[in-house]
């Protein structure tokens, strides 16, 4: 009896010596440490997933941005430099044509000798002295002198007299005489020049030369100052740098056209 009261009374003190342990323990831990374990616990699955979800998706972003600020830096200059290329030619050429359509396309437009046939030389010879002025400085001109050289021919498209001249500027210079030379002081020079084209110009001899259809102008010309050979050639390089301009420009707008739809082909794939 004295030992079941002695076990009886040792359960008695181990079980009151476990409830002031726990009471103890529950009194020094602080309050609503457990949910909140338990809620950071619960929460640190998920929040942790999107973390990584959002860190790989920049990840992936910024190496998308960085690739393709790569290839823009790449790419742009040179196509700045095309474009620009191609806008510089365009602009030389526009300035090309004004200067030809003011020179050489009005003079083309503006002559009346647009008939080709041929002329039957009658007589050459030299009838006068004409007078020019040369320059001798600044402010300084003089007097000289040239012989004038007048060329008959027959015009076998009409048969008609009529009076020979070099060219356009020519007949604007001196209706009477076929050929103005450049006014100089040695007045022998010119004369050896007139007397060498009349030695060329021999009576009865076939000669190109143009004529006025409408007939009014009643001389003709040896050879025009700008002929459709000359305009055509003229105007082919500037049309060339326009086409090569304008070339350049669209060929650069459809390598931009074409690596922005790679660029969303790539996208849609991915």
């Amino acid at each position: 009896m004295r030992q079941e009261e002695r076990l009886t009374s040792l359960r008695r003190n181990v079980r009151s010596f476990q409830y002031s342990f726990q009471t103890v323990s529950l009194s020094r831990r602080p309050a609503g440490a457990s949910n909140r374990m338990f809620l950071l616990t619960g929460s640190k699955g998920p929040q942790g997933a999107g973390n990584e979800r959002r860190t790989v998706y920049q990840k992936i972003r910024e190496y998308d941005l960085l690739e393709k600020k790569k290839t823009v830096t790449a790419l742009k200059p040179g196509e700045d430099r095309a474009i620009l290329l191609g806008l510089i030619m365009i602009l030389s050429s526009f300035m090309m044509f004004f200067l030809l359509g003011i020179t050489m396309v009005r003079s083309y437009s503006d002559s009346v000798w647009t008939e080709e046939s041929s002329c039957t030389v009658l007589n050459a010879s030299i009838t006068a002295e004409m007078n020019c002025t040369y320059s001798c400085g600044s402010d300084c001109w003089r007097g000289s002198k040239y012989p004038c050289l007048q060329v008959f021919v027959s015009l076998n498209a009409s048969g008609k007299v009529v009076r020979l001249s070099h060219n356009e500027e020519t007949q604007e210079a001196s209706s009477e005489c076929f050929y103005v030379p450049k006014c100089r002081k040695d007045h022998a020079a010119m004369h050896t020049i007139i007397a060498n084209i009349s030695e060329r110009l021999k009576p009865q001899q076939q000669v190109p030369c143009y004529y006025d259809p409408d007939e009014r102008q009643d001389n003709v010309i040896l050879t025009r100052l700008y002929s459709q050979g000359a305009l055509f050639h003229s105007l082919l390089w500037p049309s060339c740098m326009f086409a090569g301009g304008t070339l350049i420009i669209l060929m650069v707008k459809l390598t931009q056209h074409l690596s922005i739809l790679c660029e969303q082909i790539g996208k849609a794939k991915r």
